[in-house]
């Protein structure tokens, strides 16, 4: 099979991305991983950790070919200031946007099949004078998509967000039936096309304690949620729910589900990195590109000391790679 183009960014330069590349660029790969990234970056942080890696100049006419460990391609991106690790410096948030658009641009042209993307600190685009919510607005808003879906991803747990990045008190607001029929209608088809599940069984989560428990606590399930997943059950889908979300995450009921479905980011993601921190993988479903990324942040405090947690960018890899054919 002939190898595909992955681009990786790695993040915060002062965080520990440029270090899990590093990591990664070490074992051999059946693509070619693409750093975009600053090149003086990479080979600093690779004297501090000890490792020797040798940067290939990235050529877009030139054949892909399956990643060597120790020879890493890059596209190079200066850095505005020197990055020390652990400490940010507002001047590189604008280089951090640099590289996911250039990331971005060449998944769209095709250069890429995939991006996979290391942690950012969004306080530190803010404080730059860019606003910026997260990877998953960025890339949707680039790609042109009105809508895409936030997933998290292991080995034995799928879960998807109708609402991202958003203070909580906006959630329900946010919770409309066409932002459900909309996030219903992506997870279903990216379970079926990208990950080859033929009819996906979903578990939905209800807004309210006890799921509103017939509207004491809440209408949003009885006026919104439920009728949304009618809808979609007869569009063909199999769904259960509006559940409690306090008993939802139990095992048996994971076992006969391919993903749940909850209203808001920690609702969902609170109980899934309780089961699967550190081996997990963020995928952004909706683009015409595939796109992982890490499950945890920057943690500038490990950032060029040799103790980071490579597990989850290897994932990453390892996912965007099964999800643009090279499994």
């Amino acid at each position: 099979m002939t190898p595909v183009r992955l681009a990786v960014t790695p993040g915060e330069p002062a965080g520990i991305g440029p270090d899990l590349l590093i990591a990664a660029a070490t074992r051999p790969w059946p693509v070619e991983l693409v750093a975009v990234a600053s090149a003086t970056l990479l080979r600093e942080r690779a004297r501090q950790l000890g490792q020797r890696i040798q940067l290939r100049k990235f050529d877009a006419n030139a054949a892909a070919t399956a990643h060597q460990p120790g020879v890493l391609t890059i596209l190079d991106l200066p850095l505005a200031s020197a990055a020390t690790p652990g400490q940010l410096n507002p001047a590189n948030g604008p280089y951090v946007l640099n590289t996911l658009e250039a990331a971005t641009q060449g998944c769209l042209s095709g250069q890429f099949a995939g991006l996979v993307t290391g942690p950012v600190q969004k306080s530190l685009i803010n404080e730059a004078g860019i606003p910026f919510r997260g990877h998953t607005e960025f890339l949707a808003e680039r790609a042109g998509v009105d809508k895409v879906v936030m997933m998290l991803a292991s080995e034995r747990l799928r879960v998807a967000l109708v609402t991202t990045h958003l203070p909580l008190r906006q959630v329900a607001d946010a919770i409309t039936p066409a932002e459900l029929d909309t996030t219903l209608d992506i997870l279903q088809r990216d379970l079926q096309q990208r990950f080859g599940i033929a009819a996906p069984r979903i578990l939905v989560c209800g807004l309210n304690p006890h799921a509103g428990e017939n509207g004491y606590l809440g209408r949003e399930e009885l006026d919104i949620i439920g009728p949304a997943l009618q809808r979609a059950r007869d569009r063909g889908m199999q769904l259960e729910g509006p559940l409690p979300a306090d008993s939802l995450f139990t095992p048996a009921n994971l076992e006969r589900a391919d993903a749940v479905l909850a209203m808001y980011h920690d609702q969902g993601l609170a109980p899934f990195k309780a089961l699967s921190f550190g081996e997990a993988v963020n995928v952004t479903l909706g683009l015409p590109f595939v796109r992982t990324s890490v499950d945890h942040g920057t943690a500038l405090s490990l950032a060029g000391t040799g103790r980071a947690q490579v597990g989850s960018l290897h994932a990453a890899i390892e996912l965007a790679t099964r999800l643009c054919g090279h499994a």
